[in-house]
């Protein structure tokens, strides 16, 4: 077990908050026709779209919007056509943030990134600036729901899991981009109750910050988030109360 930065507690709480804004549905859609344009329109055959529609049934999204997504990234319907980009930046105190846009237009977004950055006492880099602070993971999070923590690392170690972070309702299992789809399907099968699976930019070392810097660094995420290109954002930043 390791030990859990704050982050990981507010991102949870922020995904909530957004599921209620309905901001939620507008991403699992771009995460399906993205997917969906790069593998083919059979979850089946990819499991990137097979991950993106599974989280989707998991937001209670209805059949047919899952279906029109697929069909537009396949052409079988017209649609807008998303292309990813990452940002890279620092926020108040030095702390690094990562920033995954899907948008139909890239000079419109970089120029909202940059506006939004430079806000909220922030500063955009160049690519790859901070990227060599994170490594991507797969995260899986599942509730507890009666099970211990040994319990817990008895089952996924042998699974291809790399981490297990518990919380009061929740365990985080990190693995490998590589085993993700395998421990999440593992997971699934042994009927556990997972809330979310993703890939995601995790920070290697945490920077801790407080007091003005940590609300000057939440809001220029809150703005970031904001924006409606924008499907997620990372952050090596430990908000110490």
């Amino acid at each position: 077990m390791s030990g859990h930065s704050k982050w990981a507690t507010i991102k949870r709480k922020k995904a909530a908050a957004d599921a209620k804004r309905g901001k939620m549905f507008t991403r699992l859609i771009k995460e399906i026709t993205i997917a969906a344009r790069h593998g083919g329109g059979d979850p089946d055959g990819n499991p990137r779209l097979r991950l993106a529609v599974d989280n989707a049934k998991a937001a209670n999204m209805p059949a047919d919007n899952i279906e029109r997504a697929i069909k537009k990234a396949t052409g079988e319907l017209e649609g807008a056509q998303y292309h990813e980009v990452l940002y890279e930046g620092y926020g108040s105190g030095g702390s690094a943030i990562m920033v995954e846009a899907a948008t139909d237009n890239k000079n419109r977004t970089t120029a909202e990134m940059r506006h939004i950055f430079s806000k909220y006492h922030g500063t955009m880099g160049e690519s790859n600036s901070v990227t060599w602070m994170f490594e991507r993971k797969g995260i899986v999070t599942v509730k507890r729901n009666g099970k211990s923590e040994d319990e817990m690392m008895e089952l996924v170690i042998d699974a291809g899991a790399d981490d297990l972070v518990t919380e009061d309702e929740y365990f985080e299992v990190k693995t490998s981009v590589e085993s993700f789809e395998s421990l999440r399907k593992f997971l699934a099968g042994k009927k556990l109750e997972i809330e979310n699976a993703s890939l995601q930019w995790v920070a290697k070392n945490h920077h801790s910050i407080n007091g003005e810097q940590s609300e000057q660094l939440m809001k220029l995420i809150e703005a970031l988030e904001e924006c409606d290109d924008v499907q997620n954002v990372f952050t090596n930043a430990d908000f110490v109360d």
